[in-house]
């Protein structure tokens, strides 16, 4: 019989019990809903709406249950219907009737709303993790190559020589921009949905600030009906993580490029690389390929659940069911590639040789002529069309500007000196763009103290909120008084 069965004449049709079940995917929330309905009963208890007694044996009748579901020594079905009616049964085969007391006060609506708040928040302080991880590799490799310069690019395109770490820092900042949406989405995850009911509270003379405290929440909901059927914490968490798998992506896509015959510029480790099953010489950058490919895959889980919310009337819908797979998929997903992306950038190899040859054996140091001629006052259209002439001269020639003699720099224009030569040296086109921001390796040295900076500030961050989330966390084996 279900726990509901109670109007109900027939029993449900075995083809609707599977048709709706969630637990085949919802038992991931075990430990959360655990948490949530321990912090509940002691709330109980202190609110004189369950004798002590009760709520001792339902607390560890609970602990029992997280033990054999922890251990895997569970077997569930469909006809369980979702973790929530699971945890149930398994506590009354445990503590008997007692267990039924459990769900005074609140609905599955509630529960299931707050078992995903804890779930959400714990995954996001790990993503923050995992980022930072990413950071760091990228950091140690620029730190490594601030004077290692490399072809900046634009349409794909030789376009500039930059320093390397210049560009590992370009991720790292992107990286810090997906840090920060992860921090401020966390305000709005870190609020309490438990004790709204159904939709509407309850009957019972219940303390929600008192449970938001024993399980690290900043906050709780202040309408009911908004607190079960918001979902504008799992869309925005969606919505970061695709930005995040996009800037993975990007960077897995250069990383691809990068370790091809054709630009040579790094090689990846063998750990991160597979073969091909019948051309031996291959070494395939398959993770980061991966990477990018499962870009579109988080993308579809945002677009999925925007449109599932898109029409639902309040409050509480069973097509919010559908938010959870997708979220569950979008975390793991993003956590895997992050885990994966950090020590493949730590383990690369550089090949320094070919990054320089690629920087000597261009044009890329064209504009800095052009500018050369516009700080003698020729006009800066006029000294583009200049330079565009000797880059097609030197390119008939088959030399590089550098290769030309000045006989043929001052036969396109009189303020040519011999310091030209200097001008187009890599180095110096590096070192030229010394503005805030740019890729001088005085600058790129600045810029890479503040990222180190930023970053340890990340981690003060997630020593502090780990500590909310820890208490939430002892529910499950500690005794955990409310203040």
């Amino acid at each position: 019989m279900k726990m509901w069965s109670g109007r109900f004449t027939k029993e449900t049709n075995a083809l609707v019990e599977q048709f709706t079940a969630s637990i085949h995917f919802d038992r991931a929330l075990f430990a959360e809903d655990i948490q949530g309905s321990i912090a509940h009963v002691r709330m109980l208890g202190m609110q004189g709406i369950l004798p002590e007694d009760d709520v001792e044996c339902i607390v560890g009748g609970l602990r029992r249950v997280y033990a054999r579901m922890e251990a895997g020594d569970v077997d569930l079905h469909d006809a369980d219907e979702d973790i929530h009616m699971a945890v149930e049964k398994m506590l009354c085969a445990d503590i008997g009737p007692v267990g039924g007391k459990l769900h005074t006060g609140r609905s599955r609506n509630d529960q299931v709303a707050t078992d995903m708040h804890l779930y959400v928040r714990r995954h996001v302080h790990g993503i923050v993790e995992d980022v930072c991880a990413v950071q760091r590799a990228l950091l140690d490799q620029a730190t490594a190559h601030i004077e290692t310069l490399v072809p900046g690019y634009t349409h794909l395109q030789r376009a500039q020589p930059i320093s390397l770490a210049h560009h590992f820092l370009a991720y790292v900042s992107m990286y810090e921009r997906d840090v920060s949406r992860l921090i401020d989405a966390y305000k709005r995850i870190d609020v309490l949905p438990l004790g709204a009911g159904a939709l509407a509270g309850t009957t019972f003379p219940i303390d929600r600030h008192a449970v938001a405290h024993m399980l690290g929440f900043g906050d709780v909901y202040d309408n009911s009906l908004d607190a079960v059927s918001d979902r504008d914490f799992v869309i925005e968490l969606l919505s970061i993580v695709a930005m995040i798998m996009m800037h993975c992506s990007r960077l897995c896509e250069e990383l691809v490029l990068w370790s091809s015959t054709e630009f040579s510029f790094i090689e990846l480790d063998d750990a991160f690389c597979t073969g091909s099953s019948m051309m031996p010489q291959k070494k395939n950058p398959d993770v980061a390929e991966l990477v990018r490919g499962k870009t579109g895959r988080l993308y579809g889980h945002l677009v999925a659940l925007l449109t599932t919310m898109k029409g639902l009337p309040l409050a509480y819908n069973k097509d919010m069911q559908e938010d959870k797979e997708g979220m569950f998929d979008a975390i793991a997903q993003v956590r895997s590639s992050l885990r994966l992306i950090a020590p493949m950038i730590a383990t690369m190899h550089v090949r320094t040789n070919r990054m320089d040859e690629a920087v000597t054996n261009d044009y890329a140091n064209a504009t800095d002529l052009a500018d050369s001629l516009a700080r003698h006052n020729v006009p800066f259209r006029q000294a583009h069309e200049i330079v565009g002439k000797l880059v097609l001269h030197a390119i008939e020639q088959k030399k590089m500007l550098h290769e030309l003699p000045l006989e043929t720099f001052l036969a396109h224009s009189p303020v040519f000196t011999d310091a030209v030569y200097d001008i187009l040296h890599p180095r110096h086109v590096v070192d030229a763009r010394d503005s805030y921001g740019g890729t001088a390796i005085a600058q790129v040295r600045a810029a890479l103290a503040r990222a180190r900076t930023r970053t340890n500030d990340t981690d003060a961050w997630l020593h502090a909120h780990w500590a909310f989330i820890a208490r939430a966390q002892a529910l499950l084996i500690d005794e955990q008084p409310i203040a």
